[in-house]
């Protein structure tokens, strides 16, 4: 993977220096997630769009860099007024590859 294309991807000015060591934090936590569950040394080709769609909701959801957890709202209710809110980190909950599974599956390897 390539931090100037996920800069691309993510909308990010190509001068922009200031999200660097964030992206590559987010690179290498991507393969590095990739790698242990399929068993595998190095990332293969069919897996490359597949790393970058998990880059960029890892970074959309873990907002690097933000002072404190982004957090949305999660129900509002009228009567009696009640707002409930849910964080980034609720959002990640069953991790980041319960999206992609079904792709990473197809390169998984067994060990034994």
């Amino acid at each position: 993977m390539e931090a100037g294309k996920l800069k691309g991807l993510l909308g990010i000015p190509e001068g922009d220096t200031s999200q660097d060591l964030s992206l590559e934090f987010i690179i290498n936590d991507v393969s590095e997630t990739i790698l242990n569950y399929c068993n595998l040394e190095e990332l293969p080709a069919g897996l490359t769009n597949t790393a970058y769609r998990m880059a960029i909701d890892l970074y959309r959801y873990v907002q690097p860099g933000a002072p404190g957890i982004p957090v949305t709202v999660a129900s509002i209710s009228e009567g009696d007024t009640s707002t409930s809110f849910t964080s980034a980190a609720d959002a990640l909950n069953g991790g980041l590859l319960k999206d992609y599974q079904g792709q990473l599956n197809r390169y998984r390897k067994l060990r034994w």
